[in-house]
């Protein structure tokens, strides 16, 4: 297949294609759907803005991706060229707040036909006590987080530039295709490529890693039982039930802001002091220095990475060993050296990654060392160009919704608030995480990060300790 409807087709990318497969075993097929709403306190010009979510839309090439399948059963996507963006309207001014958010919620849960359609929706929204804004519910295949928050900076950029003299119309985004294509090329092969899989394979083959819980090690001693192993180190951590919902906790501004303080002084990113906050958490409830989780990274080092939208989510196994004889400091530089070495080579595709360790290990389908993943989102949303101090006092709130599936047994969020301070967002299969383990994590991987921060010259195992 050349092109689809007069529109060149291309197949999908290793990111989309780790997403396809978890939508396509997945029995739920909203598993990809992301729902967001953005609101401000300031009632918004209905038909500019209306005009200016179009233009933000013709403005994204991604968000005009549509996919097809040809005879053989092979998934090809193409921009649509004849696209009309569709902008809904609903009005939740005389709702009960709760009642508002469960039904974006609902909208959220509704899967999207896969072929030849577009794969997002978007409603102007008015919301109780006056916030005014937009809900956008969009496909994993054609938007990750980053470019979702980056497209809704992008509508209120422009109608922000029309409604303010000083404020200038946003730069124009990349585009699509041709980041498309750089990929494409790449995953063709090239000694780019060569050196990724070198490293990979290199770091799979070094010593096999193990499996840590949030629950301790009753899964891994399980397995060992079921396969007669004493010595079994990776574990089947699927569920029939995917069934999922979202838990928030918020950590305040002063305390979120000692943490990016002590990064900043000490040359490390949030990420770092993040993951070592959760690995101190599994090596304290695993009694195991040697800890393993995923990891996402984003893929948007240029101009181009950063407005091009689409999904560059490129998710991997992250493992560290850390012990506790090491100080705070020592298992935080650790995290940031095999960081960067990531950072390198994170083009490498992550489906090959999986597919060769599986192989070189022997594990069966289903058999991982990861029980959690973690994600942070820098953030994108503050605006810091001319005549900030025009919207700089404007309340606004970014809200997200759980889809109701999830693939993956826990995935941790972390992100900025608009008025400061981060989220800490446990996406979670109900039937596997209950809240009140969750809020027990959060505490535990705050309590560490604090007492890490307050003085990194102590061991590992006397923060744990004191934890």
């Amino acid at each position: 297949m050349k092109t689809r409807k007069g529109n060149k087709v291309y197949p999908l990318t290793s990111a989309q294609k780790l997403h396809y497969y978890s939508m396509k075993y997945c029995p739920k097929k909203q598993v990809l759907n992301i729902g967001t709403s953005l609101t401000i306190q300031a009632e918004l010009e209905r038909d500019r803005l209306e005009k200016c979510i179009k233009e933000a839309i013709d403005r994204c090439e991604s968000l005009r991706v549509q996919f097809t399948e040809d005879k053989e059963g092979n998934v090809y996507q193409y921009v649509a060229k004849d696209h009309v963006p569709e902008v809904k309207h609903f009005d939740f001014g005389h709702w009960q707040e709760q009642d508002a958010h469960d039904k974006m919620t609902e909208w959220t849960s509704t899967p999207f036909e896969l072929y030849d359609t577009p794969m997002y929706e978007i409603y102007m929204i008015r919301m109780p006590e006056e916030f005014y804004g937009v809900y956008m519910k969009v496909n994993h295949l054609v938007m990750d987080a980053q470019a979702l928050i980056a497209f809704l900076k992008d509508i209120m950029q422009i109608y922000s530039s029309k409604l303010l003299e000083d404020v200038p119309e946003p730069k124009d985004m990349a585009s699509y295709v041709k980041q498309l294509e750089k990929d494409l090329a790449y995953e063709e092969g090239n000694k780019a490529s060569q050196k990724d899989r070198e490293f990979f394979e290199n770091l799979i083959t070094s010593s096999e890693p193990i499996f840590t819980d949030i629950h301790g090690r009753g899964k891994l001693e399980a397995e060992r039982e079921r396969t007669g192993n004493p010595n079994q180190r990776a574990v089947i951590n699927t569920s029939d039930n995917v069934d999922a919902n979202i838990a928030n906790f918020y950590l305040e501004d002063e305390p979120s802001q000692r943490l990016i303080k002590f990064c900043e002084e000490n040359h490390v990113s949030l990420t770092c002091l993040l993951l070592m906050g959760l690995r101190t958490y599994l090596q304290k409830e695993n009694n195991e220095d040697d800890i393993s989780v995923s990891t996402t990274i984003a893929r948007r080092a240029t101009l181009m990475e950063k407005r091009c939208g689409g999904t560059r989510i490129h998710s991997f196994p992250f493992r560290t060993i850390v012990s506790r004889e090491d100080t705070f400091l020592e298992g935080l530089f650790k995290i940031r050296d095999m960081q960067n070495q990531y950072f390198r080579h994170a083009n490498y595709s992550p489906a090959e990654f999986y597919a060769f360790r599986k192989q070189h290990y022997n594990l069966e389908n289903g058999q991982t060392y990861e029980a959690m993943a973690l994600t942070y989102q820098p953030l994108l949303m503050k605006y810091d160009g001319p005549t900030v101090d025009k919207m700089e006092d404007i309340q606004y709130n970014v809200r997200r919704y759980t889809n109701g599936a999830c693939a993956h047994t826990l995935y941790l969020t972390v992100s900025h608030r608009p008025l400061g301070g981060l989220d800490f967002c446990f996406e979670h299969q109900t039937g596997v995480v209950t809240y009140e383990k969750l809020q027990e994590v959060y505490f535990y991987i705050c309590r560490i990060m604090f007492k890490g921060i307050e003085d990194s010259s102590k061991t590992v195992g006397e923060v744990i300790e004191w934890s």
